[in-house]
């Protein structure tokens, strides 16, 4: 990567610095959401992950962090940012564990070229429309706009998966009957949400929704997790955020 091209970045850390992780100075920037995303994956040693949309990489370098021995095959349609992924996966030591590929995650010819996988996740666009923030990057990353929606955002993650793979989804806690419904409409089922409160007493704002291809089982309401008490983050929330625990799900 250029001299020129560092210098617009930031280096941060996540997972209390378990994580490197080179990002924009403007517009797209990993929070919150790519953290608890990845916390809540239930990924096993020698397996194979799909992340649709990863952006700089960040949700995948935190289940890197947490289970070794895995393979992460990412797709990402923003060029830049697909080469920033496979950078900060070659920072953080992970080279020749992640592919990276650049491309539409609905795109039934990048579909085909996937292998088969036992999970699938994705933090997709918000909204299918409203004001859009200002940098273009944001906007991807939170206005579905022309672009897939989140029906077409599930049956191409699901449609790889193995028989009982698992599809993770972060969304706003407004969407959660749409992403449930699309997952549905994906063939997976035993849908699970977990809401993530953030404060006791307080509405969720953001939901994890978890389901497995071809399940039949029932769907689940999750106790969820609430992200903080006083001044800082609850200790179940910390045990994730700076700890890198893996969500554990009822």
């Amino acid at each position: 990567m250029s001299e020129a091209r560092l210098a617009d970045l930031t280096e941060d850390a996540l997972l209390d610095g378990r994580v490197r992780l080179r990002q924009p100075r403007q517009g797209l920037r990993a929070g919150l959401d790519a953290v608890l995303l990845a916390a809540g994956i239930p990924a096993r040693p020698g397996e194979t992950v799909l992340e649709g949309g990863c952006g700089t990489g960040a949700a995948f370098l935190c289940l890197l962090a947490r289970v070794p021995e895995l393979r992460v095959v990412a797709v990402e349609r923003d060029a830049g940012l697909a080469e920033l992924a496979r950078h900060n996966a070659t920072l953080n030591g992970h080279e020749g564990r992640v592919t990276v590929l650049t491309g539409d995650i609905a795109d039934p010819a990048l579909r085909q070229a996937l292998p088969r996988l036992h999970h699938a996740f994705a933090n997709p666009p918000y909204w299918p429309s409203g004001t859009e923030p200002p940098a273009t990057l944001r906007a991807d990353a939170t206005h579905a706009g022309p672009g897939p929606s989140l029906a077409h955002w599930a049956a191409a993650l699901a449609a790889p998966l193995r028989h009982r793979g698992s599809v993770t989804l972060v969304l706003p806690a407004a969407r959660f009957a749409e992403g449930a419904a699309a997952l549905g409409q994906a063939g997976c089922g035993e849908i699970g949400l977990f809401p993530l409160w953030p404060r006791a007493g307080q509405a969720a704002r953001r939901v994890l929704l978890r389901a497995r291809r071809g399940g039949r089982g029932p769907d689940r309401m999750e106790g969820g997790l609430v992200l903080h008490e006083g001044q800082g983050w609850t200790e179940a929330a910390d045990a994730l955020l700076r700890g890198g625990a893996e969500l554990k799900w009822d």
